[in-house]
């Protein structure tokens, strides 16, 4: 029997890149166009803006993929130690697991005796694959990576935030603000969008949520900027 359907998984391990990356992308926008727009708001001098833009860049995106491989290093030792658990289990109790198993797939909606050779079979072909899929929902083959979490997210945080840079070094000072605003915003619908594909969520409410934040954290700073140069001028 042929068909068309599409039977492509997304691996775990892919779902923490794409995750991590548009979530940098994300925090790249927000956090660099808040400190640039906050720091026009105290000054017109085009090299101090520059200055805290680039060093909010690096130190951020650093922050970010640090981040990340903790987060996923973490995750990657717990499901290394359920795995040794279950080695563990079935080697010392292999008739348990078995039936462990069987039980399984019986409230899987399986009859007893289809559910008992289902599991003889898969434990016959690779038993901690089998019991690792049905209990831990861990494929032994596909643990994350947290090394591609980490630059996942340094190279997409220093892209989202080379967009608010560019905008607001390369627009004249009466426009500087309103531009990297309007340039913040379509970018941060376009990662709500693409989350939002992600997850299976709601386009709309992620690309509102997306841009609300941001512009909410763009007035905060703007407005602090402002008040502390007024201040100090």
């Amino acid at each position: 029997m042929t068909h068309h359907e599409p039977h492509d998984e997304v691996t775990g391990d892919r779902m923490n890149w794409l995750r991590a990356g548009v979530l940098g992308a994300n925090d790249g926008i927000v956090s660099t166009a808040s400190l640039v727009v906050g720091v026009a708001g105290a000054t017109t001098d085009r090299a101090q803006i520059l200055v805290a833009g680039l060093a909010g860049l690096f130190a951020g995106a650093m922050s970010m993929a640090s981040g990340e491989y903790v987060s996923v290093s973490s995750q990657r030792d717990a499901e290394r130690a359920l795995l040794a658990q279950e080695r563990r289990e079935l080697r010392d109790m292999p008739e348990e697991e078995l039936n462990e198993l069987k039980e399984i797939y019986e409230g899987k909606g399986l009859d007893e005796d289809t559910a008992e050779e289902v599991a003889k079979q898969l434990t016959k072909h690779d038993a901690l694959a089998a019991h690792a899929e049905a209990e831990l929902h861990i494929d032994p083959d596909e643990l994350t990576n947290p090394w591609g979490a980490a630059i996942a997210s340094f190279i997409s945080f220093t892209i989202g935030a080379l967009l608010p840079l560019a905008a607001i070094a390369l627009t004249p000072v009466g426009l500087r603000v309103p531009v990297t605003v309007a340039a913040a915003v379509l970018t941060l619908a376009l990662t709500g969008f693409v989350s939002a594909r992600l997850s299976g969520a709601g386009k709309r409410r992620a690309v509102v949520r997306n841009v609300a934040g941001g512009l909410i954290a763009m007035g905060v700073t703007y407005a602090i900027g402002s008040l502390v140069g007024q201040s100090i001028g």
